[in-house]
């Protein structure tokens, strides 16, 4: 379906229109799962898991080859901009891991099969409604649309626009925000390493940030979120006393696993972590948001007065 955007940022052309159905409500996927959740019972785990990595490719972006991404929708570096943002976002309001991920999962996807207009406020509306809709998924408290704005957002959309543009992402992706991500596999293969127990927390918490900061990199796009999981968990192992691991041990951990899957991405993880310091998860010292500074709109969209958040 064509996105029917304006080129003018002026609020008055700010036009999304989605002709969606709330019928689609009814349609849940035999695929969907709630992602991370890390519960599975003793005698159904191999199973469960084997039918999520059956499912999984209904719920990945869609770009057979990066260069699909290059040519159909955005340049990378538009995207890791847009990933960047999103990741202070999390940062800042102490959003799960999941949260930023599935967002860009919402991004991608949608991006898959939707060419946004070449204007410099669209990518960032996508990215509001996106980390919109993940927080709804899967946050407690979620901030006011206005609220979520922050971090450097150059232009600030009225809730009525973010309200188009989520109920456009939710038609594009068929209603299914119940992903199967990295995230729905992490606990499982943790417990594939460590039997005992002990360092699980650790390799979760370690193949997350990993996982975050592949987001960044278009390569990962055409991978299975079941391999980026097994690679994420093998680097985390690595410095741990752990029993040696390699992608033809952790290919047994599921049927459906490949080892060239895994393999793959594990070598593209390499290079991101030579490259990149994993970034410190920002800790939260209350239950509640941050202090927020009201932003200030007269039309739909507007450029954002850096000065005034200060």
């Amino acid at each position: 379906m064509p996105l029917a955007v304006s080129e003018s940022p002026d609020a008055s052309s700010c036009d999304l229109l989605c002709g969606e159905d709330a019928g689609d409500l009814a349609d849940d996927s035999p695929g969907c799962c709630r992602s991370g959740d890390g519960e599975f019972s003793d005698d159904s785990d191999d199973i469960s898991i084997a039918g999520f990595i059956e499912a999984e490719e209904g719920h990945a972006a869609g770009f057979a080859h990066p260069a699909q991404l290059r040519s159909d929708s955005l340049d990378p570096s538009s995207r890791r901009q847009a990933v960047a943002w999103i990741l202070k976002v999390q940062a800042y309001y102490g959003f799960h891991d999941l949260t930023a991920y599935l967002a860009v999962n919402y991004m991608d996807r949608f991006l898959a099969s939707h060419r946004l207009p070449q204007n410099v406020w669209a990518l960032q509306l996508l990215s509001v409604a996106c980390l919109s809709l993940a927080a709804k998924m899967e946050e407690t408290f979620v901030p006011t649309l206005l609220d979520l704005q922050v971090e450097g957002a150059k232009f600030i959309f009225e809730p009525r626009t973010i309200f188009r543009m989520e109920l456009l992402v939710l038609s594009a992706l068929g209603w299914r925000l119940q992903s199967v991500t990295p995230f729905t596999y992490i606990d499982f293969f943790a417990k594939k390493v460590d039997l005992s127990g002990k360092c699980a927390n650790y390799l979760v918490s370690r193949a997350s940030k990993i996982l975050l900061e592949t987001m960044h990199d278009i390569n990962f796009l055409s991978q299975c979120p079941s391999s980026l999981a097994a690679a994420a968990i093998i680097c985390a192992t690595e410095g741990k006393d752990l029993a040696f691991i390699n992608t033809r041990v952790a290919v047994s951990w599921s049927i459906g696993l490949t080892e060239d899957g895994i393999s793959t991405c594990y070598k593209l993880m390499q290079r991101v972590i030579a490259r990149v310091t994993l970034r410190k998860p920002q800790k939260v010292s209350s239950a509640y948001f941050p202090p927020l500074k009201r932003r200030k709109i007269s039309n739909n969209c507007q450029q954002a007065d850096d000065a005034k958040d200060k």
